[in-house]
């Protein structure tokens, strides 16, 4: 696993063993921002990854350009991990990792007026957290306009096309894998 492009291209990212963390694959990845550089300028991007695990997505888009991503793992050995790939990128300056709960660190955000143009969401895929998330999201103000909410999940399930006022603009599927983009209003 690494940094597909920007200032850390190429600077490798430690994964936990076992199967607790599952890192989106850096053929998805690459993929994925494809998709999200032809919607977006990642220029001062406000990023937050839920459900960080080694925290690779929200590195990759701090690699690209976003001013600033907000880690969301709820694994204390995990947070290790995802911490020391911050140091390894030196992105740790430019981050926040909270130790939490997905849905108590997103009230806790949503507490400090906080807003993100980037969300990334990939949670275990079994974990049944895809409805919480997608509510408490869409009821806070943590959306900035105009932003993209990314769920990564199994490619034999379909996510909701809506919740709330979170709409699917996108869905690609990629091996096991699918990725579906939402923004608000659609």
């Amino acid at each position: 696993m690494r940094v597909i492009s920007g200032t850390c291209r190429g600077r490798k990212l430690t994964a936990p063993v076992g199967v607790t963390t599952r890192p989106t694959s850096d053929r998805v990845k690459e993929a994925l921002f494809n998709i999200l550089e032809s919607r977006l300028d990642f220029t001062d991007l406000q990023v937050l990854d839920i459900c960080a695990g080694t925290g690779s997505l929200g590195i990759e888009a701090l690699s690209r350009g976003a001013r600033s991503c907000c880690f969301i793992e709820n694994n204390p050995s995990v947070k290790v991990i995802l911490e020391k790939n911050l140091l390894v990128t030196r992105c740790q300056d430019r981050s926040e990792v909270i130790l939490m709960d997905a849905v108590k660190g997103l009230q806790l955000l949503a507490g400090r007026n906080r807003r993100f143009n980037l969300v990334f969401f990939d949670p275990p895929y079994e974990s049944g957290l895809y409805q919480r998330i997608f509510e408490t999201v869409d009821s806070t103000a943590l959306l900035a306009p105009e932003s993209i909410l990314v769920a990564e999940c199994s490619a034999r399930i379909r996510l909701p096309e809506t919740c709330g006022t979170l709409h699917c603009i996108d869905r690609r599927v990629y091996g096991e894998t699918a990725i579906e983009l939402f923004t608000q209003g659609g």
